[in-house]
């Protein structure tokens, strides 16, 4: 599996130290697994960094510390890691690292670490006169928002895959499939197209199911006239992408084509306005808008896009302003990686979907999935 270069690991230490010096703290104890993972390339299920000024504290355990020396040995190696193997428990080596560091205000991600491990760290320390434990919250996911070079091709490559496993599942789609099989005929594809495994829990909702956002596979059988919701991903290199198509069994009545044409309208105004510098709140106004005006504003109650990088959900969030939404970091800037999938919801009948990938460039926008959207009939 190809990892990022030495020389992108060091562009991203040297975002995160700043972010650390802004923070007013002396190091950072990193344990969510995807924030160590962009920081290293490590790919295994447990480890703990403790990032300084200079260097990368990275404990483990005897399963990847072989591994992990082979990896620093090769082009993908990690700048500044210095390697510690789990004494007793994660936690006890941690704190043993921190007390004899020297560190006196050392962050940990509040997000990720539970409050009674944070206690017992805070209480060992504190015994021996060590460091004292400040939670941050979002310095190293704040950076991966804005996607390097290296991450922009992984993402585009898993897109033009994702891309010709759509062509392939709008093909083999049929009446009379439940929605389990066909979701079981997805993944298949999903993993012989070379993805490492899917993104999250394949949908597919038909008829009446549809009109749910995020419902899972049923033994009910596609029948006529059923719209059927498709959302599927992958991760490729590690990278999550991630695509929905809604398609029409049989034939389409007037309503169905009134929702879907609503649908796609809404889809394409918001892929339309995105560039750098646009509000996020925006991008989803558009597609909004177009759904109000159509009188199905009410039948859109989710999101308009969620971001994508080593994890399926992840910022930035295009979603409706309101009181109670984080306004932060309220523009798109080049290298952003996010979904564009407005959808309309009527319960007891149904419900559509379309969603694609997109990258924000210097320029505009690039759009990554590349499958028909125009409405098919199977």
């Amino acid at each position: 599996m190809p990892l990022a270069p030495s020389a992108a690991l060091s562009q991203r230490h040297a975002s995160i130290r700043t972010a650390m010096r802004d923070a007013s703290i002396d190091a950072l104890v990193v344990i969510s697994l995807p924030n160590i993972a962009w920081l290293t390339n490590f790919a295994g299920s447990s480890a703990i960094v403790v990032f300084t000024p200079d260097t990368l504290h990275f404990i483990t355990d005897s399963r990847y510390t072989a591994a992990m020396s082979e990896m620093q040995q090769s082009a993908s190696g990690c700048p500044g890691l210095q390697l510690s193997l789990v004494d007793g428990s994660y936690d006890a080596t941690l704190s043993s690292l921190l007390a004899a560091s020297g560190l006196a205000r050392v962050g940990v991600e509040g997000a990720h670490l539970t409050v009674s491990r944070f206690n017992w760290l805070q209480t060992t320390l504190g015994s021996s006169g060590g460091a004292a434990l400040t939670p941050v919250d979002g310095i190293i996911e704040r950076a991966r928002v804005v996607k390097d070079a290296y991450e922009v091709e992984c993402l585009r490559r898993g897109a033009t895959m994702l891309s010709d496993v759509t062509r392939q599942v709008l093909a083999f789609a049929k009446a009379g499939m439940t929605e389990r099989e066909l979701a079981l005929d997805i993944d298949t594809a999903v993993r012989r197209a070379g993805f490492e495994r899917a993104a999250f829990e394949t949908i597919v909702a038909s008829g009446p199911n549809a009109a749910l956002p995020h419902a899972r596979p049923t033994n009910r059988r596609l029948g006529e006239g059923d719209l059927v919701v498709l959302d599927f991903g992958g991760v490729h290199d590690s990278y999550c992408v991630d695509l929905t198509r809604t398609v029409i069994v049989g034939s389409a009545s007037e309503r169905a084509r009134e929702v879907y044409d609503a649908v796609r309208r809404a889809h394409d105004r918001a892929v339309e306005v995105v560039a750098p510098g646009v509000s996020r709140f925006d991008i989803d106004a558009a597609a909004r808008d177009v759904l109000t005006a159509a009188g199905m504003g009410a039948a859109f109650g989710h999101g308009t896009g969620h971001g994508l990088g080593l994890e399926v959900h992840e910022g930035p969030r295009i979603a409706k302003r309101g009181p109670h939404v984080d306004a932060s970091d309220e523009a798109v800037t080049a290298g952003m990686v996010f979904t564009i999938e407005p959808g309309a919801y009527f319960p007891g009948w149904g419900g559509v979907r379309i969603e694609d990938d997109v990258l924000v460039t210097e320029s505009g926008v690039e759009l990554l999935t590349k499958a028909p959207t125009d409405l098919l009939i199977i």
